[in-house]
């Protein structure tokens, strides 16, 4: 029972978001690591900055295709095991990549690190959307966020800082161990019962939670989080190639530009429970998508690497506003299956990420940086707009056959 006196945000959360938060944590620090040492993968296996932008493409276009099977597996066998086994396949593809020694053997192994990765985030938000009720999700999908968040900053910061001492192959390998002994902390922090409930779902009521999930006219998030995923984490392999323009050739700078964007989600994160009751959820999708355009348009006109790394922190901060809004309404789509529903969530972002690198870099090459980041922050505005008109806070379907479900 919730404490009296006490307003959703301030409720007490469960301690085992930490242990999600630990699962997300080591699973982002991977999902950014190549960004910043790109121009050195693609100098040190002959190949193009455009094609060494396709490895940021193969582990969102993996991530976003096993989706569905993981999803659906996670509601049939098992969420938190299946989770860790995952964390340990990212770690080893990791570790594969650092001992590969052309562009075909690094390809398949940021493959493998896809799927790793697609076992562990949607999953983690899943157990997150079970634990809390609607009325704390949101601040209790910051405090996971909080963790992805952590991972992406010092996975970002951190890959550009080894990669000045150690190359692109001591980032893989050390990433790589970090994550194989976090699926071992978080195998030890769910121990015992957790990892016992047999599962509740069947495939007949699979088939079930499919249907009640697109036949909810929230449904439509999906296409929103596709086109987040286009416009904003599209541009990421080509921030490093921006600044190799004006001349800064550092990684650990590459890094640290692309940090501020993980900084700007913790921003988000910590003040989530103070914005959300104030602005509402329409309030912080336009406030969010507002930001996101306003900080690509300045992207756009190539200013020094400190502006832009503030320029990122604001970023990620409207970023988190509208996303954190479409997670929510992604877990409400159905109760029975929650893990799938949000596993679909996170299919359609990465498929937007996929399509992302290769529409801004059509984009660039025909009409130009400037014209590409300006037609990325218009199209940031209209959604915002639209996901206001569309989206609307309701219970799922079939919330009525849950009976621990509070309306």
């Amino acid at each position: 029972m919730p404490r009296k006196g006490l307003r959703p945000h301030e409720q007490r959360l469960p301690p085992a978001l930490n242990i999600i938060a630990l699962a997300t944590f080591a699973a982002s620090l991977s999902a950014r690591a190549l960004d910043p040492v790109l121009p050195h993968v693609a100098e040190d296996l002959t190949i193009k900055i455009a094609t060494a932008a396709s490895f940021a493409s193969v582990f969102a276009f993996t991530f976003a295709i096993v989706q569905p099977v993981l999803g659906a597996a996670a509601d049939l066998f098992g969420k938190v095991r299946l989770m860790i086994g995952c964390l340990v396949l990212l770690g080893l593809a990791n570790i594969l990549g650092a001992m590969s020694t052309s562009f075909p053997l690094l390809f398949a192994t940021r493959i493998l690190a896809g799927i790793g990765a697609g076992g562990v985030f949607p999953i983690a938000l899943s157990l997150t959307s079970d634990l809390v009720g609607p009325e704390k999700r949101q601040v209790a999908i910051g405090r996971t966020l909080a963790g992805s968040m952590t991972g992406n900053l010092l996975g970002a910061s951190a890959s550009g800082l080894i990669g000045d001492f150690l190359g692109w192959r001591g980032v893989l390998s050390v990433l790589g161990g970090l994550v194989v002994l976090a699926s071992v902390a978080v195998a030890l922090g769910f121990r015992g019962a957790a990892l016992v409930h047999p599962p509740r779902t069947n495939l007949k009521a699979l088939r079930h939670g499919y249907r009640t999930i697109f036949s909810n006219p929230n449904a439509v998030c999906y296409a929103a989080v596709f086109i987040e995923g286009c416009c904003v984490l599209g541009l990421f392999p080509y921030l490093a190639a921006f600044l190799f323009e004006l001349g800064e050739t550092s990684l650990s700078i590459a890094g640290i530009v692309i940090a501020g964007f993980a900084v700007g989600g913790l921003f988000y994160t910590l003040t989530v429970s103070r914005f959300l009751p104030w602005l509402g959820v329409n309030g912080m999708m336009i406030a969010g998508a507002s930001l996101v355009a306003s900080q690509l348009a300045v992207i756009a006109f190539g200013p020094g690497w400190k502006i832009q790394a503030l320029s990122l922190l604001f970023m990620g901060w409207g970023f988190y506003m509208i996303h954190g809004c479409m997670q929510v309404f992604a877990s409400e789509l159905s109760v029975e299956a929650r893990a799938t529903a949000l596993s679909l969530h996170s299919f359609f972002f990465f498929m937007g990420q996929t399509v992302g690198p290769i529409a801004y870099g059509f984009g660039i090459q025909h009409a130009g940086k400037v014209t590409t980041l300006l037609t990325a922050a218009a199209v940031m505005v209209a959604l915002g707009i639209a996901c206001t008109q569309l989206l609307r806070q309701q219970r799922p379907a079939d919330a009525a056959a849950r009976p621990d479900v509070q309306p």
